[in-house]
């Protein structure tokens, strides 16, 4: 587990390691380099795979704790969150293509929504787990709390003004097969600060704080029947059979 763990982690972690070296803003086309590296279609793609690498970390790390605790709520979210996350990177396509920041719209609260069922998952397995794992997962119920208050209140009124204001002013949306022809081919290359503030607080917090609480997934203590299996109190050779 610890071993896919970091495999998982790794690619995440590369991903984001390359998209925080070449930046991009995805509809508009903006890049801070005029390279092939720049392209969105490489970008986005990039970001598909480290994405559903970091939900899958957390999928496996849920269906751990779950698997000792026996908690169907938990084995249901494990297996929930991946599904869900593929349906918000189709949604991110979807925009990035047509350029319609209605898709991010459904991303983003999509997102929001799968840390959300994660966090009150963790909440109800953390009376169940010993005293060493309470801690672990009431901070990483605390850093969830933040990303979907941020999510909410920052992140998708964002993306939604913008598709109210394109609506406004008659904005002609891509086809998606246009699309793709110019996600490969088109960069407009930009240093102004007015271009890129509003991507800088999820950047900064996407590159940092999320590879970190990546890299730490890793280094969670093992669950073991033996040693936090609580059920009922009852004797271990009883715990572990029934």
């Amino acid at each position: 587990m610890r071993r896919l763990q970091l495999i998982l982690s790794a690619i995440y972690v590369a991903g984001c390691a390359f998209r925080s070296a070449v930046p991009v803003y995805d509809v508009p086309r903006i890049c801070l380099f005029d390279h092939w590296f720049s392209s969105v279609l490489i970008g986005r793609s990039v970001a598909t795979i480290a994405e559903l690498a970091f939900v899958a970390q957390w999928a496996l790390m849920l269906h751990e704790i779950s698997r000792v605790t026996r908690s169907a709520i938990g084995r249901f979210a494990s297996l929930a969150v991946v599904p869900l996350i593929a349906v918000a990177e189709t949604c991110s396509w979807y925009s990035v293509l047509t350029t319609s920041n209605i898709g991010h719209v459904a991303e983003e609260s999509l997102w929001g929504f799968c840390v959300a069922l994660l966090v009150a998952t963790a909440l109800t397995l953390a009376p169940r787990c010993a005293p060493r794992w309470r801690a672990i997962l009431l901070g990483w119920c605390v850093a969830g709390l933040a990303y979907v208050a941020f999510m909410y209140a920052v992140d998708v009124p964002m993306y939604w003004s913008r598709w109210l204001s394109d609506q406004a002013a008659g904005r002609h949306y891509m086809t998606i097969a246009e699309g793709v022809l110019d996600v490969a081919s088109r960069r407009v290359v930009s240093h102004q600060w007015a271009d890129w503030k509003h991507e800088i607080a999820w950047m900064s917090l996407y590159f940092s704080v999320a590879v970190w609480i990546s890299i730490s997934l890793i280094h969670a203590p093992e669950t073991s029947a033996r040693r936090e299996l609580r059920i009922r109190k009852l004797p271990l050779g009883a715990s572990l059979t029934q």
